[in-house]
């Protein structure tokens, strides 16, 4: 900064000698001097000196006009038409393509000079003239040829009268087409030929002032890549042949004639394109503008208005189409002409006057054309047309452009010097670099950050402040990517120490680097420490959970031919009695020597983790278990050798460690349930032991197929998800009439890929840690309802059959409202359902409970309370669940011949559930005594291996009553007692226990 203030002091200085002084008044004297000049002589040569061209006039010659209006008129039939039509100075085609006929009487002259007569009217595309006293031909002429004494000249034909006059008058038929006006001059020739050539002159003059101007624009647009001067380029030209147009020389393009075919055609597209050119313009130029004068919707209407006429004017013949683009230009005018007036008012800047005054002027002139063509106002015509419009539009629309460009470049060094500013009080270095790594300019942020010795030659390299292959670095990154970004340490120096680092970000510009450098050592630092945190704990500086988990997700993902990883887990014994009696404090200093001890019995590649209170990791890489073994031997002795000591204070801390053998690939969850369990199991053990999973034990088995088990159910395919499961029944047993009835409850199993049976107990495990327990009740209760419905008629002696439902299923709305759907879609087999609740489940929410007994009820189905007596065992409840059936748990069942108080409990149960109107069922029956006690006692059925085990679907189909299946020869006699069939000796009846009642 102080360096940018010197320079420009001692500009000032420079500028106050008088040498300069001079210089800059010469330069001026060159520039203003002339220009003023000119402006006073061009000044003085329109006022006083005479013109090149003296003003002349041709006599306006009356006429009479008739339409056509038969296919084909003769000369002589056309002068009959004609007798009776006053005269008049001018005709009005009213956009009629119809042939007229004119009838006219040349004046005699006044001296010996050839007299013309011009028919002026830019419209009038061809005519032929006649002698009435002779009926001679004096020729035809259109835009292409002529012949006789016709000819073209300026934006009509005249008509050669010679140096005297003929007998009788001259009948012309004349064919126009759009909005003609013909009058009939007489000529002396001389004087014509002067009109001519101003005309031409005129013409050429406009022509050429319109062309440069279009072509200059079209070089700055293309110089500066700006679209909107290109587009002003094109409306220029355009607004040239707009002029040719209403000046009646539009019939050539540069000085080429344009064929007759293409002539009408041109002039419509030349009207559309203008239309649309000055929208396109205008909108271009004002579009930031257009966005704060509002009514966007007016604007895009009158936009899209552009496209129809467009294709319209190439559509349409050329008299249909010009009333449309006469008031599409009258109502699009109108929309120009308010948000002209919209922005005025908003915007005061010069380009914005001088482009409202050249639209007024064009849409003013159109205006008037277009109404004088429809209205007939002869009156202005010649004093307001396109070429006056072209001329003075074209001329303020360039003083719209050199302000719009003048605006444009204080703006522009407005920002740049706004961004010089930013550029030396940024507080972040700015730099630029040549390929080689040379700085060739730096902001004064950079220079305070690096020193003022960076761009001076010689120490200017980006390598010299850096480390040695940061440049070989940020050159390939800004070669691969678009922007680079990366962070770089300081190379020690004067001003940079080697501990400091720096942001660089970077973006390759051409053949130079462009880019900001950012001091982030405090910034880094302060990341580094909060990585710490989130990956160690605070209080003993080993890893937390999170870095833990981190640690052996990378050593299980490692690779290498002598793999081995091992992966402890250290619980500290009764560490709780250290907080409570000694306090928090003492126990954190405890777990800080803890961890010291146990750190330097470890390998430098071990890692420690803290993951709960008294829980630590140690995650061994590289050993072998052999080795893991003895090593977590060796801590769990540290651990007990000797006390720790806070204060006056001595502890004796203890601990128990589990360890597993790692394999590659394996799941982090599933290897921390492993080691886990490993270590519940040394604390089971009494403490201070160590117990070793190694990969071949149970324990990593039955976890690994538990988590393929639980990725099987997880999948989104429910019939993958589902694969392997069916179903067994396991008949239940009336004890009163035991041949009379086939009841039976159905039991879920499965199979997996090879045909081994999954244990039931792993497979409801798996789908309630991965939430698909209700899929697979749902399975179930389809499949059954479905087999039911399937064999009704061979099931005619069933009365009942048991589906146990899980709990998390019955927790789930979705599965309750898919069960009574079920449940409704099958309702004969409904009857016979009957579905377990857990009474823990059950009681667990009593209102939602019975809600839903009730309503299973009501759809004929029962509801039987499963494993009653193992849970609350509170017989108070079963007064408000209005089950049909208890099922006693089997743990009152299966030894109570040995436990006369369970033979108590269930008679108890019996009395209760048969007053208040229910069934009871008995579980895990395994022998005769068990059936002949539980008949003694009062129970309805009895179900377990005393009966039967669960069978395939098909043999409880071929049998007629539970009692078939039974294997045992003294349970079948008993049965056989029970029914009455056969009678057993007292000897041969099993022996039973005394009842207590």
């Amino acid at each position: 900064m102080l360096s940018y203030q010197k320079t420009k002091e001692n500009a000032q200085v420079v500028e106050s000698r008088p040498g300069p002084r001079l210089e800059r008044m010469f330069f001026d004297a060159l520039l203003y001097l002339p220009l003023i000049a000119i402006g006073l002589v061009s000044l003085m040569a329109f006022v006083a000196w005479a013109p090149e061209y003296p003003q002349v006039a041709g006599k306006a010659l009356r006429f009479q006009a008739v339409e056509q209006t038969a296919t084909e008129w003769t000369p002589q039939q056309a002068l009959q038409a004609l007798s009776g039509q006053t005269e008049r100075a001018r005709l009005d085609t009213r956009l009629s393509e119809a042939p007229f006929w004119l009838l006219f009487q040349p004046l005699a002259p006044n001296d010996q000079e050839r007299q013309l007569v011009e028919f002026a009217s830019r419209h009038l595309m061809e005519i032929a003239c006649w002698n009435t006293r002779s009926w001679a031909s004096l020729g035809q002429a259109d835009r292409e040829k002529t012949s006789g004494r016709l000819d073209d000249m300026k934006a009509g034909f005249v008509l050669d009268l010679g140096y005297s006059l003929e007998p009788g008058g001259i009948l012309c038929r004349a064919r126009f087409i759009g909005p003609a006006r013909l009058t009939v001059l007489q000529w002396p020739e001389s004087q014509l030929q002067l009109s001519a050539w101003e005309f031409q002159r005129n013409s050429g003059l406009l022509e050429g002032g319109l062309l440069m101007l279009a072509l200059f624009m079209l070089f700055i647009a293309v110089a500066i890549r700006n679209k909107t001067y290109l587009l002003f380029s094109v409306w220029l030209f355009v607004n040239l042949r707009m002029a040719a147009l209403s000046a009646g020389w539009d019939v050539q393009w540069f000085g080429r004639l344009v064929p007759l075919e293409w002539l009408t055609q041109m002039r419509a597209v030349t009207l559309a394109l203008f239309y649309a050119l000055t929208y396109a313009l205008f909108v271009s130029l004002f579009e930031d503008k257009l966005e704060r004068a509002g009514f966007r919707p007016l604007l895009r209407l009158a936009k899209l208005s552009c496209l129809p006429l467009l294709l319209l004017s190439v559509c349409l013949p050329y008299e249909y189409f010009l009333p449309w683009i006469w008031w599409t230009t009258i109502a699009g005018s109108a929309v120009l002409i308010f948000f002209l007036w919209r922005i005025v008012q908003r915007e005061r800047s010069p380009a914005v006057a001088w482009y409202s005054a050249s639209i007024a002027i064009t849409l003013f002139a159109s205006l008037y054309e277009v109404a004088a063509a429809a209205w007939g106002l002869q009156s202005w015509i010649g004093s307001v047309n396109s070429v006056t419009a072209a001329l003075s539009s074209s001329l303020l629309a360039g003083f719209a452009v050199a302000a719009q460009v003048r605006q444009e470049h204080e703006q522009r060094l407005a920002a740049q010097a706004e961004l010089q500013h930013t550029y030396e009080a940024i507080p972040i270095g700015l730099f630029t670099l040549d390929l080689e790594g040379h700085f060739l300019s730096a902001n004064p942020a950079l220079l305070a950050m690096l020193g003022p010795a960076a761009l001076a030659p010689g120490s200017n390299r980006w390598d010299q402040y850096f480390s040695k292959d940061a440049w070989l670095r940020l050159r390939h990154m800004v070669g691969m990517q678009q922007a680079a970004e990366l962070e770089e340490e300081g190379r020690a120096s004067a001003r940079v120490t080697a501990a400091q680092r720096f942001l660089v970000k970077a973006t390759l510009a051409g053949d130079r680097i462009e880019g900001s450098l950012q001091d982030v050592t405090e910034k880094s630092r302060a990341l580094a420490h909060l990585e710490f945190l989130a990956l160690h704990d605070p209080l003993t500086r080993a890893l937390n959970r999170v870095g833990m988990e981190r640690a052996i997700e990378a050593a299980l993902g490692a690779d290498g031919p002598a793999w081995a990883t091992a992966l402890a887990y250290l619980n500290l014994d009764r560490f709780r009695l250290v907080n409570n009696i000694f306090g928090h404090r003492a126990g954190d200093d405890v777990l800080r020597q803890v961890c010291e001890r146990v750190a330097s019995l470890l390998p430098d590649t071990a890692k420690l983790g803290r993951i709960g209170g008294d829980e630590f990791i140690v995650l061994l890489p590289g050993m072998k278990i052999a080795q893991a073994t003895a090593l977590c031997q060796t801590i769990v002795n540290a651990l007990a050798s000797r006390p720790y000591r806070v204060g006056e204070q001595a502890f004796h801390v203890y601990g128990s460690v589990g360890l597993i053998e790692l394999a590659r690939g394996s799941a982090l969850k599933e290897v921390l349930s492993i080691v886990d369990r490993a270590c519940r199991d040394a604390k089971a053990e009494g403490g201070r032991r160590l117990v070793v999973y190694a990969q071949d034990s149970p324990a990593f088995a039955e976890l690994e197929a538990t988590g393929k088990l639980v990725a099987q159910l997880s999948q989104t395919n429910q019939e993958e998800a589902l694969q392997g499961l069916y179903l067994e029944m396991q008949p239940i047993m009336s004890l009163t009439a035991p041949r009379q009835s086939l009841n039976f409850e159905v039991l879920l199993r499965m199979r997996d890929a090879q045909g081994a049976i999954v244990p039931t107990g792993r497979l409801i495990g798996a789908a309630e840690s991965c939430g698909r327990m209700g899929a697979i009740d749902r399975w179930v209760l389809a499949s059954t309802l479905q087999w039911l419905e399937t064999h009704a008629a061979t099931l005619e002696r069933t009365l009942f059959v048991c589906v146990n439902l899980n709990g998390t299923s019955l927790n789930d709305d979705r599965f309750v409202q898919d069960a009574f759907a079920l449940l409704e879609r099958h309702p004969d087999a409904a009857r016979r359902l009957c579905l377990e609740v857990t009474e823990s489940v059950a009681l667990h929410d009593l209102g939602n409970t019975r809600q839903f007994i009730d309503r299973v009820r009501g759809m004929g189905a029962k509801v039987a309370l499963d494993d009653f007596g193992a849970g609350y065992t509170s017989f108070s409840y079963l007064k408000d669940l209005p089950a049909d059936i208890i099922k006693i748990d089997g743990s009152f069942v299966v030894d109570m011949v040995q436990h006369p108080a369970n033979i108590a409990i269930v008679e108890a149960m019996v009395n209760l559930a048969h007053n208040l109107g229910m069934k009871l069922i008995a579980e895990w029956a395994e022998d005769c005594d068990t059936v002949q006690a539980l008949v003694e006692i009062g129970v309805d059925y009895v179900q377990g291996f005393a009966i039967s085990r669960a069978r395939p679907p098909e043999q409880i189909l071929a049998a007629r009553s539970a009692a078939e299946f039974i294997a045992d020869e003294s349970v079948a006699r008993y049965v056989q007692f029970l029914d009455g069939t056969a009678e057993l000796p007292p000897a041969a009846l099993p022996s039973s226990p005394k009842r207590l009642h």
